[in-house]
């Protein structure tokens, strides 16, 4: 794979659309858990915080891409992505628990440990895309990764405003998973008597499997907090109020 092969700039752009779509909540994270600093603390922080991951998330991310070529962990791989991809669908009720500091090295270091915590996602989905090649894979991050630390914020309310983007990055982790489950190894014998396209149709099952099974479960979702929030009503109106008796 080359510079003027089209695969490798297709590569390229999977891994910077899902390392983007995968890294709003990282970029939450960063803003919380700087939010008690102010001024050059803040900037520090961000900085440090987030270069200290960057080079850590590499390197898991340079294991990932070793495992993956052992046989099974593709299919396995894949299926992770795939339910990520479904999760990602469903509306969060919650901030992550991210306590603030006003100590630099605290805030740091909170940074750093809850990215790598939040970066299993990433680190599955850029090996996935990158398809076993380590220089593809340091260059999708190193060109994604700063965008998302200078524009976590606006980031943020893309996605808020145009939702439609989010399932579009689902979509996309569900055609990778697609295509690198029928890339394994282990069923290689079965594959191999189909045309090298056909990875594309696995793809598009994937990235449609993605988004039904993701609508599935956000109306579900939804449908519940509805249910619990009408249970709450109903119980605070049934609750009979105190009143006062004059002695």
């Amino acid at each position: 794979m080359t510079f003027l092969d089209p695969e490798f700039w297709t590569a390229l752009l999977k891994i910077i659309g899902v390392n983007i779509v995968l890294s709003g909540d990282n970029a939450v994270v960063i803003a919380l858990a700087a939010r008690s600093l102010h001024g050059r603390q803040q900037k520090q922080a961000i900085f440090w915080g987030s270069g200290a991951a960057i080079v850590l998330r590499i390197i898991l991310t340079l294991f990932a891409v070793a495992l993956l070529s052992l046989p099974y962990l593709k299919l396995v791989g894949g299926v992770l992505l795939l339910w990520i991809g479904a999760k990602l669908l469903v509306p969060e009720d919650e901030d992550p628990d991210i306590t603030a500091s006003d100590n630099l090295w605290i805030a740091i270091r909170t940074i750093l440990v809850a990215d790598l915590i939040m970066s299993l996602d990433n680190v599955i989905a850029v090996a996935a895309a990158a398809g076993g090649h380590w220089g593809l894979m340091i260059i999708g991050l190193a060109i994604s990764i700063p965008l998302v630390i200078f524009g976590a914020t606006l980031l943020v309310k893309v996605m808020e405003r145009w939702p439609v983007i989010i399932t579009i990055g689902a979509a996309l982790l569900g055609l990778v998973a697609g295509e690198m489950g029928w890339e394994d190894g282990a069923i290689e014998s079965f594959t191999k008597g189909f045309p090298p396209e056909t990875k594309y149709v696995a793809g598009a099952i994937g990235a449609a499997f993605v988004v039904v099974v993701g609508r599935i479960l956000a109306g579900r979702s939804l449908k519940e907090a509805e249910e619990g929030r009408m249970k709450s009503e109903h119980g605070n109106a049934n609750t009979p109020r105190s009143t006062d008796t004059a002695g």
